[in-house]
């Protein structure tokens, strides 16, 4: 197999797995809607509850192929560490923006709403684009503590507890993601953001991953590059993707 074809099937992967994250908060968002109307606090329950549980799933799925990445800031945060090459992460985040815009559409239709609809909720407060630093350091922190310390097969289980609980203690509910950030601009429903709030969300999120890349250098100052392509699953380790992984940077402490 070429290194082109495995990096296809990768590609393919964060592209399915973004396009489950996207269907999963968006729909999950719907449905809580039309069976608790009127109470908020029980819509915000039962969408964080189905995002965490399938969140969970989805990494599973795909995490021996690609990572499970599925988010633009552990992908650049991997590059960092020497885990995933800067060629594979310029080419992982058009997939992961694609295939959670992608899931936005797929989540409207399953609803019978219109394919597109551009969300109205505006969100960019400062209270809340702190909520989104907060919640971006935590969940890499999450992911990349769990690699340094060899316990990756948690990584699916903690990802969803984490991004479950960041919910409810942060004030934006944890998006964490600049790609489920743009997918739910698609969405005028419970779960969608305005176009307008969505820079400023992608800043904080990129404040946050930087955060923690400084956090994790300090904390676990002697990652590997192998450990850091461990972040969230164990990719598959054909030939081919052992060759690109063993011309990455060494980490830097």
């Amino acid at each position: 197999m070429s290194v082109e074809a495995s990096l296809w099937r990768r590609l393919f992967a964060e592209f399915l797995g973004s396009a489950f994250l996207a269907a999963l908060v968006i729909g999950s968002g719907i449905a809580a809607v039309q069976l608790s109307p009127n109470d908020v606090g029980l819509e915000l329950f039962e969408n964080a509850a189905a995002t965490a549980a399938g969140l969970f799933a989805i990494i599973l799925m795909f995490g021996p192929v690609s990572g499970a990445h599925f988010n633009p800031v552990v992908s650049l945060v991997d590059a960092t560490f020497g885990g995933l090459s800067w060629r594979d992460t310029a080419a992982y985040i058009p997939a992961q923006i694609a295939g959670c815009s992608f899931g936005a559409i797929v989540a409207n239709a399953m609803f019978g709403l219109s394919a597109v609809t551009i969300a109205a909720h505006h969100r960019a407060s400062p209270a809340h684009l702190l909520g989104e630093i907060v919640a971006t350091l935590g969940l890499i922190l999450v992911i990349f503590a769990l690699a340094r310390s060899h316990r990756s097969s948690m990584a699916p289980a903690a990802v969803g507890a984490y991004i479950g609980a960041a919910y409810w203690f942060t004030s934006s509910t944890s998006f964490a993601n600049p790609a489920i950030s743009i997918g739910r601009m698609f969405s005028n429903t419970f779960a969608g953001i305005a176009p307008a709030s969505v820079p400023a969300y992608v800043v904080a999120q990129l404040v946050g991953g930087a955060l923690a890349i400084g956090v994790i250098r300090v904390l676990y100052p002697h990652i590997t590059p192998a450990e850091a392509a461990d972040a969230v699953m164990p990719h598959d380790q054909t030939d081919d993707h052992k060759l690109t992984n063993q011309h990455a940077e060494p980490a830097r402490a």
